[in-house]
């Protein structure tokens, strides 16, 4: 720093009170807590209602918790002074407004750097309260309805969606009350490769009318423009999406689809493991021992997970599970293929195999063919469009537990879904400079 100019250190500049209209005029510094005094720059004497100048009258002081320096609480005392209309005698108080709305208790830079730790730095409520020295309740309030305001009410929040993912979440753990919600992803920018995905509403409940409900608020225009709609098995989704949006093409992502593999050759094992040995299975049962190997792609196994996959197949008797085992490694090969075409090929192929001819004593590997044969146009549209998975919604559902963990647990459904639009609904500093 050879050239480095210092200028006169300005209280006013270092805290950003000039941005609220307002001038430090002193300071006090205790263990706990900062206090500025302050007073407001624009004189604002001249009546409102008849437009007489007034005079003085006497001065009431208002107290605003700020922006916080080094996490020591920041307290402005503001003094405001009063005028008396010498024409109508009417009585007013400086404006104020340029620090902090009307009966709040944060100032508006208190109010941003709040929200900055909410979307950016991930703090919890707890801890932007402590930061402010305000309770729980003033800061929840104060924080998301700024949120609300900036942020989740911005017009273009849902401008350019092109492709959306649908899910479930369950938003709370309790007995009481409905514990799922359905959660709305903007995939766009996953399937432009721009970007990943974003939050873009919480329904509460998990039904065909919840989602179609949240469609049919959105415009005509919107409605048209959505390309792709990505969810899981769920058959409500579904009709929700041919009903809404008659021309989007409805993708069944990998995740599900592979996981109805997965259940059904779960259910294969479980089912042969109570025939073979009368009881569920425990350490030491093939059956047992072998289920995660199971799970895992033939591509992926070691040398030693070979050899007990082997050894567990040599055994006639668990040749149904061998059946299904074999159908859920295509599965998983037709979407790990290099070729989307070659994927495609198998995975119809693996739809037709199931769709007839499957022996009565294979149960599982009969439900599934249904399954897949109901939704074959669906499962079958992922390999035409790239990129196209619900997986993302998965991550973000991942952030939502997360959030819900650090706060605790929620009890106000209102509240989870602002914090959850404010933690996963891609709101960045860059792309919003009011931050």
């Amino acid at each position: 720093m050879h050239d480095a100019t210092f200028t006169r250190p300005d209280l006013t500049t270092f805290t950003g009170l000039d941005a609220l209209g307002l001038a430090a005029t002193g300071q006090l510094l205790e263990p706990d807590r900062a206090v500025l005094a302050c007073r407001v720059l624009e004189p604002d004497d001249w009546c409102r209602r008849c437009g007489c100048q007034g005079v003085p009258r006497d001065t009431v002081t208002r107290q605003l918790a700020h922006v916080p320096f080094g996490w020591r609480p920041t307290i402005l005392l503001i003094t405001v002074r009063r005028y008396r209309c010498t024409g109508c005698s009417h009585v007013w108080r400086q404006d104020t407004t340029a620090a902090a709305p009307p009966r709040a208790k944060i100032s508006r830079a208190g109010l941003r750097w709040g929200l900055v730790g909410i979307v950016v730095q991930h703090l919890s409520m707890a801890r932007v309260a402590e930061g402010l020295a305000v309770s729980w309740n003033t800061a929840n309030d104060a924080v998301l309805a700024e949120g609300q305001r900036l942020l989740i009410d911005d017009p273009a929040r849902l401008e350019g969606v092109r492709v959306v993912g649908v899910d479930e979440h369950c938003w709370r753990h309790t007995r009481r009350g409905d514990k799922y919600v359905t959660v709305i992803i903007d995939l766009t920018p996953v399937r432009d490769g721009t970007g990943p995905a974003r939050l873009l509403d919480m329904v509460e409940g998990r039904s065909k009318k919840a989602f179609k409900t949240w469609l049919a608020e959105r415009d005509q225009a919107w409605r048209e423009g959505i390309e792709v709609v990505a969810m899981d098995g769920f058959s409500g989704f579904k009709t929700a999406t041919s009903e809404e949006l008659p021309d989007a093409v409805p993708v069944m992502d990998p995740f599900h689809v592979v996981r109805l593999g997965g259940e059904a050759l779960d259910e294969c094992r479980r089912r042969v493991q109570q025939e073979l040995h009368g009881h569920r299975g425990r350490k030491g049962d093939p059956l047992y021992s072998a289920r995660r190997t199971l799970h895992t792609g033939a591509d992926l196994l070691t040398d030693r997970q070979h050899e007990r996959v082997e050894k567990l197949f040599a055994t006639e008797q668990h040749t149904e599970v061998e059946c299904t085992w074999g159908i859920y490694q295509r599965m998983i090969y037709a979407y790990r293929a290099p070729d989307r075409t070659a994927g495609r090929a198998e995975m119809a192929s693996v739809i037709e195999a199931l769709s007839s001819g499957v022996p009565a004593r294979l149960v599982e590997l009969r439900k599934l063919g249904r399954t897949l044969a109901r939704r074959a146009c669906d499962v079958l549209a992922y390999f035409e469009r790239p990129r196209t998975s619900n997986g993302p919604s998965e991550a973000i559902n991942g952030r939502l537990e997360h959030l819900r963990g650090l706060a605790l647990g929620f009890r106000n459904l209102t509240h989870y879904i602002a914090r959850a639009l404010l933690e996963a609904g891609g709101f960045r500093p860059q792309l919003h400079p009011r931050l």
